[in-house]
């Protein structure tokens, strides 16, 4: 079954992992070859809000931007064709096989590397979004790589609390908490997660 295409003007969280439970990034430059890859592809077509990547997975909030909101000068495609619709489900496929080909590549690999179809579920709700980017950034501890979520370097959390250039959706991630200094307590507690728990890769 084929799943529903992203649509423009939603929220979504997005998220996959390797085939079979394999790796994604073998080593520092696999994860800043990919968030290049990411800007390329996909800063055109949405706003960033919150990431993470893993070994074996990664979490991304993203907001799908509306079709007139697309700077289509920007647009990078797989083909060298433009296509006749926009679209954003084949922008993120583009990024996922173009970061494939180039691990296939550099690894003398062959095949997939992610699982096919990549999940996305909408978020509806601030509640869940805050939720979620908290348990985006809490990732990492979660699955035991760090004790603390400051100490490990790919994910979104030390980009918002800094104040250097980003991309990323920062003012409106630190507006959902109220201010700076209530989003990092808010990431310094536990959150109740049972609204998101059907979403946690294992």
């Amino acid at each position: 079954m084929n799943p529903i295409p992203l649509e423009n003007g939603k929220y979504y969280h997005i998220y996959n992992r390797g085939n079979n439970g394999i790796d994604l990034f073998f080593d520092v430059e696999n994860y800043n070859h990919f968030l290049r890859l990411y800007e390329k592809y996909i800063d055109p077509i949405a706003e960033t809000f919150a990431w993470c990547l893993m070994k074996n997975h990664f979490h991304i909030l993203v907001y799908i931007k509306e079709t007139n909101e697309i700077d289509t000068t920007k647009l990078e495609y797989s083909s060298t064709e433009k296509p006749k619709m926009l679209s954003a489900s084949k922008q993120f496929s583009n990024l996922f096989n173009a970061y494939t080909l180039a691990m296939n590549k550099r690894y003398n690999r062959t095949g997939s590397l992610f699982e096919k179809n990549f999940k996305r579920k909408v978020v509806a709700s601030e509640n869940y979004f805050q939720k979620l980017i908290f348990y985006i950034h809490n990732n990492p501890v979660h699955h035991k790589f760090t004790e603390n979520i400051l100490e490990y370097p790919w994910t979104s959390y030390g980009t918002i609390i800094s104040t250097k250039q980003t991309k990323l959706q920062r003012n409106r991630v630190i507006e959902s908490f109220h201010d700076l200094e209530n989003f990092k307590y808010y990431h310094s507690i536990n959150q109740d997660l049972d609204e998101i728990e059907d979403l946690i890769i294992e």
